[in-house]
This record gives C-alpha cells, sequence and structure tokens, in this order.
C-alpha cells in the first residue's frame, strides 16, 4: 500500500498532456476516456490505481436482490483506489450519495462511470470526485446487477485492467498500465523539466522554432 501510495502521489503532479504525449511516444494506443465523460469536479485531479466493476441491464430483478447486490459492490470497494465502472447501461444512475459517502468513508479515492450518476448536489458537497456521461433521478432499483468485481473492463476504445492507474484533470482522463506507471511517470516529469526550460527560453526571446530545435519538445 506504501508503494501505491507513493505512484499514485508521484503520477498527481503530472498533468494529462504531458502523461499523454510520453504514452504515445512510447507506443501505447487507446488510453484516453472518451471526451463525453467528464469531471464532476473539473478542478479536483483524480489520481490513483483502480479496482472495476461490470454489470447489466435486468429488468426482471427482484428491487431487493438489485439493492443486496449493489451494497455487496460497496462493502468490496478497497480504500486507495478509483472505482472504475462499465454497467452497460445508458439510463440509469450507478453512483449517488449513500453510495458516494460510503465510498468515501472507506478511502476510495473517487469513481468513473460510463453512465450516469444522480443526488449531484451532495457529492458536490462530499467532494467526491465522479468521471459520468450524465445525470438522472433513476437508481439501480429492480434494472440492473453486477456481473464482475476486478475484470478487464473497456469504457470507449481504452482497456482498463485491475490496478492500472488512471489520471484525470481539466483536459480529460487517461489510463496508465500498472506495469508500466513508473516509468512513464518518470518520463513524464523529465518532460516537464524540458517544458519548463523552453518555456524560459521563449519568454526570454527565443524563436519558437529554435527552441523546439534545442529542446526536442513543444
Amino acid at each position: 500500500m506504501p508503494e501505491l501510495k507513493k505512484l499514485t502521489d508521484d503520477l498527481s503532479k503530472c498533468y494529462t498532456g504531458v502523461v499523454h504525449d510520453i504514452m504515445r511516444k512510447e507506443g501505447f494506443r487507446n488510453f484516453t476516456f472518451p471526451s463525453e465523460i467528464t469531471a464532476l469536479l473539473p478542478d479536483q485531479v483524480l489520481c490513483g490505481p483502480v479496482f472495476t466493476i461490470e454489470g447489466r441491464v435486468d429488468e426482471t430483478a427482484d428491487g431487493h436482490q438489485t439493492l443486496l447486490e449493489w451494497t455487496g459492490l460497496l462493502s468490496r470497494a478497497k480504500p486507495g483506489r478509483i472505482w472504475v465502472s462499465q454497467p452497460n447501461d445508458r439510463t440509469i444512475a450507478h453512483m449517488g450519495e449513500l453510495s458516494s459517502e460510503t465510498l468515501k468513508s472507506k478511502g476510495v479515492l473517487g469513481c468513473v462511470v460510463d453512465g450516469g450518476i444522480r443526488d449531484t448536489h451532495f457529492l458536490k458537497a462530499q467532494g467526491f470526485q465522479a468521471w459520468r456521461r450524465f445525470h438522472t433521478p433513476r437508481d439501480v432499483v429492480g434494472h440492473w446487477l453486477p456481473t464482475g468485481f476486478d475484470v478487464d473492463i473497456i469504457i470507449g476504445d481504452v482497456l482498463i485492467q485491475p490496478g492500472d492507474f488512471l489520471l484525470g484533470d481539466l483536459d480529460g482522463l487517461v489510463r496508465v498500465p500498472k506495469a508500466k506507471v513508473q516509468d512513464i511517470t518518470a518520463k513524464s516529469v523529465m518532460a516537464m523539466q524540458t517544458e519548463s526550460k523552453v518555456r524560459t527560453a521563449i519568454l526570454g526571446g527565443m524563436d519558437p522554432q529554435e527552441a523546439y530545435l534545442e529542446f526536442g519538445k513543444f
């Protein structure tokens, strides 16, 4: 756990643009989340390893069973990580006030849902970061059941595996494979240091093309 916290802290000091550029340069593809998934708290960075959830619509499901299974997911939530859900549903909310309060009290860093949330004003008041597509008052009762926990999921064209890292800021959300997070972070930090040199040179009067040719970064 201390190692995960250090990796999270280090990556959170980067920004998505520079991480994107490094990953593109390293040959990675399909690691940027759909732009339609946005942050409830735009100025709050979300960063950390993930645990994943997948589910499906079942309109014949018993209301009690749906709530039993939902609360079971909350019970399995992992502190110091991000809840990432592919509900395979664009109708109901897959995060709300009591759930976010529960997750926050367990030390969960925030959530990413390829779908909707509700009780939005409560989530804002809690300071619980939620990346989502839409808002709706409809909930899971009698409509939805989970099918997997800590399984590979796909959001847009991004494959997310348990333990992968996410970084989200004002520009969007990116996935960093767990096996490469230390390397990508280190290279991102170096790139930011080079960008600082470019910035200083330009502010000092250097032509931008000359700055690019000298530092190899822009």
